[in-house]
């Protein structure tokens, strides 16, 4: 009897769900009554504490196109795994309750801090798979994820949204997207949403800049401009700080996010009035888009198939259109950033698109 343990962790996002239906479905028809799969219930927390539950085959039914997971998730930093809470040893419990079940595999289901955690209990002797989600695209070693293009369609439709009062009112909108680290989402939203301004942790911005790319539009007669800003975008002085330096900067300041400093930034310099819109969480709500429930499909069952083959250590990745498997080691501990050269970076500056550099 083959025993599976399936987890999602981290922020959720679109598709956690299709993929857990792609890996049971797979699972069973490969299996059949020779399969015991295990829900294990809010991510890490649930291995940690022992929280589990075994899954039939109607739990995998009806659940392609529904937002969230099924399973429930939590944030377990990968910083703080090795350390004790409440004298319980995390990393032993998850290895006793691995045991407990008798695993012959846990799948997982998460972004970089969960990657680093699965290839930590990886190096410990478990048997590992994990799919890469998240709506930020970051995770080194894959060229999408699933929950991105379902967040990019949510961030497209507000730039879509905007564009109509702004155009009614002639005001400036900044419209602050999700990422923290990298600007994949708020790349390929401000281009798919029009935006006249996209704003990047990568490319570090200067306001003189934007205020030129406002003032230029306004002598052409366009009476509004829309900025994608993602909330971990930098001015050209803050990406000169340590990050110590910065936090501390950021503290001091009035403002509840990036966006909202340079709205008053762009307000005293150029005397327009400025709107700050922040879709916030709902860029990872909602149901799946029609080609995340695909890719996540895919994704669960290539994972399936890794597990026939006792193919373990691995992340499902996609590369070029193809699923490959990518070793955990390899991917844990690296970021997918954007490179400010790269070919959407290109398209968006040829059309027009200020990044602000």
């Amino acid at each position: 009897m083959l025993k599976v343990g399936v987890l999602t962790s981290g922020g959720d996002c679109q598709g956690l769900n299709a993929a857990i239906r792609g890996l049971g479905k797979a699972l069973l028809c490969t299996f059949g009554s020779d399969i015991t799969i295990y829900g294990i219930e809010d991510g890490y927390r649930g291995l940690i504490e022992g929280n589990y539950h075994r899954m039939v085959p109607h739990d995998f039914s009806g659940i392609i196109n529904l937002g969230g997971t099924i399973l429930g998730t939590s944030r377990q930093p990968f910083k703080q795994m090795r350390s004790m809470a409440g004298g319980t040893d995390k990393v032993k419990n998850m290895k006793d309750n691995y045991n407990k079940m008798g695993l012959d595999c846990l799948v997982v289901l998460g972004g970089n801090g969960t990657h680093k955690t699965a290839n930590l209990l990886s190096q410990k002797g478990l048997s590992v798979i994990t799919l890469p989600k998240t709506i930020d695209n970051d995770i080194w070693g894959t060229d999408i994820t699933f929950g991105f293009q379902s967040a990019v369609d949510v961030a497209a439709n507000v730039l879509d949204c905007i564009h109509t009062t702004a155009t009614s009112h002639g005001r400036i909108f900044i419209v602050e997207v999700m990422g923290h680290k990298v600007g994949w989402l708020t790349l390929h939203a401000g281009l798919a949403g029009s935006a006249d301004a996209i704003l990047l942790p990568e490319i570090p911005y200067k306001v003189d800049n934007i205020v030129k790319m406002i003032n230029h539009r306004s002598k052409e007669g366009k009476r509004f401009s829309i900025l994608a800003v993602a909330e971990g975008a930098l001015s050209q002085e803050e990406a000169q700080m340590s990050k110590k330096e910065l936090k501390a900067k950021r503290a001091a300041e009035p403002y509840p996010s990036v966006s909202y400093r340079l709205a008053h930034d762009l307000e005293q310099a150029t005397g327009h009035e400025i709107r700050v819109t922040v879709p916030g969480h709902i860029q990872r709500g909602g149901n799946p888009c029609p080609y995340d429930r695909v890719l996540s499909t895919r994704f669960g069952v290539a994972a399936a198939q890794l597990i026939k083959q006792k193919k373990y250590g691995y992340m499902v990745a996609m590369r070029n259109n193809v699923i490959v498997p990518v070793p955990l080691c390899e991917v844990a501990g690296k970021l997918k950033t954007v490179p400010p050269d790269c070919d959407v970076i290109q398209t968006a500056r040829d059309i027009g698109i200020s990044f602000g550099d």
